[in-house]
């Protein structure tokens, strides 16, 4: 694959991304137990690791907290805690992050779950789990449908939290979409705009609709990236005229100005991104570290505009401080939010060791599939990582022994699955200058699509 090609696909799998379910039935929890195949005498990283692992005993929700209080700790005062996956389509890693984020909004004052999809549909599915009375399957499958995320793993969260919030309506959870409008801009992003200045500025409509002409409905993003580069350059500098406008006529605050010019940041972000050069690695490189920052900028300015406490869910190459594609991904979300909140972000990465998770083979359209791999072999993060006592567990890195560090601290081929499989190259990370904690599993399953059953654990 090379040429625009190979861009277009890279594009694709962006955009793929930031679009938008957790199952009804779990198998039984498997309970953290020594690694039978580990070799006789630890090496010393794999002492060291032993000395700050803790044992996870389930990565299921609603199979208690006692194994998560170190976890706890670890978080303190975390403003963010990103959560990463190093699939987007294995059941334990879904489902890790609903029991964990279970676990921070009852004991820690979480109150927000972020995730790497477009703005608007994170307003839709927040919009139900404020006011909604449907189905959490048929909301979850509208808002996610083609994407890692239209999972029966997400229905499970999404129904928890309207759950939650029927019996707790005093501290509501949200859940926040930090990405672009992709593959699709919601016209409720415009409507937001336009309905604010109906109400303060009625006059000025007909100036705001004139600069609207043209930016929505943004229905087929992948499409739109066919037009001409000068046209959707126009159009970006269109919707950036459109922010300063309503930054003007929000000045003066008041009800909703805030969240009016949040919508039009969000419509100007999506038509800046939207200006990538397929054909260009450089413009391909600029827009990706730029869709980092946007996803960074709207999860800071989400924890400043409501307080919360925020898990965001993303892929191990957002969430954590580097990605394993530096030429593509040169600047994290993770290492955006390590500048702007500082101790306030905490990063998790998560590795596994074995087992079978949903990508795709094509990047453009095609069906998600399983894909399943053997135990890691020598040379790798996850073949070191194994040798650990524990089948499942976590450990924070920040307080890593001497021996451990050093050797957390070299570049190693490591499991990193995204959108599609396999990888022209090996990914490689060095884990300690990644992630603040880490949370290892030995074997993952693929995640359920709406309406199955999942396979029993092994």
């Amino acid at each position: 694959m090379t040429g625009d090609r190979k861009h277009l696909v890279a594009v694709a799998l962006a955009l793929a991304a930031t679009l938008t379910s957790a199952a009804a039935a779990y198998a039984a929890p498997v309970a953290s137990a020594p690694v039978s195949s580990a070799p006789a005498v630890a090496s010393a990283p794999v002492r060291a690791l032993d000395r700050i692992a803790h044992p996870l005993r389930s990565t299921e929700p609603g199979t208690g907290t006692a194994d998560l209080q170190a976890l706890g700790v670890m978080v303190g005062d975390a403003k963010v805690v990103g959560v990463g996956e190093a699939t987007h389509g294995s059941h334990e890693f879904f489902a890790l992050k609903d029991r964990l984020f279970r676990y921070l909004v009852e004991q820690r004052g979480f109150t927000t779950f972020a995730l790497e999809i477009s703005w608007s549909a994170g307003l839709r599915i927040d919009d139900y789990l404020q006011h909604g009375d449907s189905d959490a399957r048929r909301v979850v499958h509208e808002v996610m449908a083609g994407s890692p995320w239209d999972r029966e793993e997400f229905v499970t969260l999404v129904q928890w939290m309207r759950d939650r919030n029927r019996q707790h309506p005093e501290r509501p959870v949200h859940f926040l979409g930090d990405d672009i409008g992709a593959p699709s801009l919601d016209e409720r992003v415009f409507d937001n705009v336009t309905d604010y200045v109906s109400r303060t500025r009625p006059e000025s409509l007909p100036r705001l609709n004139e600069l609207l002409t043209g930016l929505r409905p943004l229905d087929d993003a992948i499409a739109y990236l066919g037009r001409p580069l000068a046209e959707r350059q126009q159009n970006a500098a269109r919707a950036q005229q459109v922010l300063e406008w309503v930054q003007r006529e929000s000045s003066g605050g008041g009800k909703g100005a805030e969240f009016a010019l949040q919508n039009a940041r969000n419509i100007a972000q999506t038509y800046t991104f939207l200006t990538l050069d397929p054909g260009d690695q450089k413009s391909l490189t600029a827009m990706e570290r730029y869709r980092d920052q946007v996803m960074a900028e709207t999860t800071a300015w989400w924890q400043r505009h409501t307080g919360s406490r925020i898990l965001l869910s993303a892929h191990n190459d957002h969430a954590g401080y580097a990605a394993s594609d530096p030429t593509t991904y040169p600047k994290t979300q993770g290492a955006f939010l390590r500048d702007t909140l500082g101790a306030d972000y905490l990063a998790v990465g998560t590795t596994f060791d074995q087992g079978s998770f949903l990508s795709k083979d094509e990047a453009l359209g095609g069906a998600w599939k399983k894909f399943t791999v053997d135990a890691a072999g020598p040379g790798t993060n996850e073949y070191t990582l194994d040798q650990v006592r524990y089948r499942d567990y976590y450990a924070d890195l920040r307080k890593s022994p001497a021996a451990a560090r050093s050797w957390l601290a070299v570049p190693r081929p490591t499991h990193s699955i995204g959108t599609q499989y396999p990888n022209d190259k090996t990914p490689e990370i060095a884990i300690g200058r990644t992630y603040d904690v880490l949370i290892h599993l030995h074997t993952v399953q693929a995640a359920s699509a709406l309406g199955s059953q999942r396979e029993p654990s092994a």
